[in-house]
């Protein structure tokens, strides 16, 4: 199956909306059409956005931003506006220049404004981009990184409720500067993300990433601005527990864990949280990462020196429903997810050590 291309639109001195698309992995079966109640909303109540739960990175990442070409204009305008992101979020970019950088910048202007979701990022051969900024404002770089640290256009939120007028919009976006066939149009515009593979609530029309579109492409009136900052809601969403909620207090939020140790008391507080915990493997070897107690939990190990780059990923290979990894390790500091195996409404305390 080719690479899945689906667009978010935004206002421009063209007749039609230009497009920006999220890129989707050829693997992945992530969406499908969600079907919504009938008689959905004739107006969306302003709410939150969505994310791909399985694209999320894990909380409180640094994100390695690179460059691939691009003039010190362009860099600079992502550098002052890509923050934003953090002021709300437990993510921290770093931008440079490094060939193995989490997420990979290409300012091709040919070539539209598009983005991968989420870790997918990881997926994409080092020699090519992640991202592309055709062109440059401040709610195109905020949409794209939106995509980046997993979130989906918010028009394909599976809360839905928007009452499409399919003619129009067919005949609309098949014009240029688009030129989408009918299919291209029913992917892009029409359905939604799975239910069980999304964390949302009902739809934002305010949000970053929600479309810009005019009255005419719905049956209601209903239509969409041109969003050029985050909404309210896109702030408190994306700092909201299961996505990337900021620690309780300074310090907080990541746990050192001794190699040789006990094991050091935890527990997941609330559905959706995610707990990260660090240690530091002195010598190259075989080590050991496992939980304990009854609590049913899931951990992902990354490193070494990395927060993004995922080694190892366990359920149920410890005793009972406890996850436990074992890994031959090289010299570095490596770090380790623990989430609840239930998303929805898993919580409960466990332990977890390190050992050789």
């Amino acid at each position: 199956m080719p690479t899945q291309m689906h667009s978010s639109l935004e206002q421009s001195t063209h007749t039609h909306p230009r497009a920006c698309f999220d890129r989707i992995l050829p693997r992945d079966l992530l969406r499908h059409p969600s079907a919504g109640p009938a008689g959905a909303l004739a107006q969306p109540q302003p709410s939150k956005a969505a994310i791909a739960i399985q694209k999320r990175w894990p909380n409180g990442s640094i994100l390695r931003v690179s460059f691939l070409e691009g003039t010190a204009s362009q860099h600079a305008l992502v550098q002052e506006f890509v923050p934003t992101w953090s002021a709300h979020a437990n993510l921290t970019f770093a931008f440079g220049f490094d060939p193995d950088a989490d997420i990979r910048i290409a300012f091709r202007s040919t070539d539209g404004a598009w983005s991968y979701i989420g870790t997918d990022c990881s997926d994409i051969p080092l020699d090519q981009p992640t991202m592309n900024l055709g062109w440059q404002d401040e709610g195109v770089i905020l949409h794209e990184f939106g995509h980046a640290v997993g979130l989906i256009h918010e028009h394909q939120n599976p809360a839905g409720g928007i009452r499409w007028n399919k003619p129009v919009v067919y005949r609309e976006l098949g014009l240029p500067p688009n030129n989408w066939p009918k299919s291209v149009v029913d992917h892009n515009m029409f359905e939604t993300y799975d239910r069980n593979q999304t964390q949302f609530t009902q739809l934002d029309p305010r949000s970053i990433m929600m479309y810009s579109f005019p009255a005419r492409w719905t049956l209601d009136g209903f239509s969409a601005p041109e969003n050029t900052v985050l909404s309210e809601t896109d702030k408190t969403f994306i700092g909201s527990v299961g996505v990337y909620p900021k620690p309780p207090g300074p310090g907080a939020g990541l746990t050192q864990l001794t190699v040789g140790g006990a094991a050091t008391q935890a527990a997941i507080g609330q559905p959706g949280e995610e707990d990260l915990f660090q240690f530091k493997a002195a010598t190259a070897g075989r080590y050991v990462i496992e939980t304990t107690g009854t609590t049913d939990v899931f951990m992902t190990l990354y490193g070494p020196d990395s927060q993004t780059k995922r080694i190892a990923q366990d359920d149920d290979s410890g005793p009972g429903f406890n996850a436990r990894i074992v890994k031959f390790l090289t010299l570095g500091t490596y770090f380790v997810q623990v989430r609840h195996y239930s998303k929805q409404t898993g919580t409960g305390a466990y332990g977890i050590k390190v050992g050789q």
